[in-house]
């Protein structure tokens, strides 16, 4: 197997004496597409925010493709796009506009700017919405464009957070496309409560639960383990905790 792209390795964020993430340790490889689970209070967003390098954790580290994200900041964060589950955009810009100051951001060259906003917006269906206000857009063209400015560098790692709250169903679908075919070209983190999100797009899986990881494998291995009963039941089981435990 390739050289990870990203390394997640003894993980831990403290507030007080509570760990809401507890020693979680991972990799990703190139051409994976990572489903990461869990109830709410998990603690999958704090590791999200701690990846993404906008969280500091009170131990462990986080490598992209090699770089230590604490020791090298900007280096590693040019390796990486990220998605929040609320997308970074300025309405009165129109989508050129946008992914224009996206791609500055992301210092691609002056010369390169033009031909990746460009390959942009064609793998996110948004050539036909380039003059558009960001604010006219429908919700789904909102969550494409926020994927655009998080592939507009050409990253190594792309981290998406809940990519298909509040979509409708036909949204929903060419959303998980999108992110399926991302997965052939970058290594991919869907963080999500969505079972079958991660069925349609995710190649592994990984659940939380009360801070640590409960589960940690191939999407087969969790339906093996599911067996008639369907995900839905081996996700409670691993995520039940002992105050709600019968």
């Amino acid at each position: 197997m390739s050289n990870p792209t990203l390394t997640a390795h003894n993980l831990v964020r403290r507030y007080g004496p509570h760990a809401a993430v507890d020693h979680v340790s991972f990799e990703l490889h190139r051409g994976e597409v990572l489903g990461f689970l869990g109830p709410n209070g998990a603690g999958k967003s704090t590791t999200m925010q701690m990846l993404t390098g906008n969280l500091a954790p009170s131990g462990g580290s986080v490598r992209i493709c090699g770089v230590d994200l604490r020791e090298h900041p900007r280096e590693a964060k040019a390796r990486l796009g990220y998605l929040p589950e609320t997308p970074p955009l300025y309405r009165d810009l129109t989508v050129d506009e946008f992914l224009i100051l996206a791609a500055k951001l992301h210092r691609v060259g002056k010369g390169e700017i033009a031909a990746a906003v460009a390959r942009a917006k064609e793998r996110c269906g948004l050539k036909k919405v380039g003059r558009k206000l960001i604010g006219a857009l429908s919700k789904g063209y909102r969550q494409r464009l926020g994927i655009a400015q998080a592939i507009v560098h050409n990253p190594e790692v792309v981290i998406l957070d809940e990519p298909t709250v509040g979509l409708d169903p036909l949204q929903i679908r060419e959303i998980r496309s999108l992110i399926r075919e991302l997965g052939g070209e970058h290594s991919v983190i869907l963080s999500t409560h969505i079972l079958p999100e991660v069925e349609s797009a995710c190649d592994r899986v990984q659940i939380m639960n009360e801070g640590k990881l409960v589960f940690q494998d191939t999407l087969a291995s969790l339906k093996e383990q599911a067996g008639s009963g369907g995900l839905e039941e081996v996700f409670v089981k691993l995520t039940l905790s002992e105050e709600t435990a019968p």
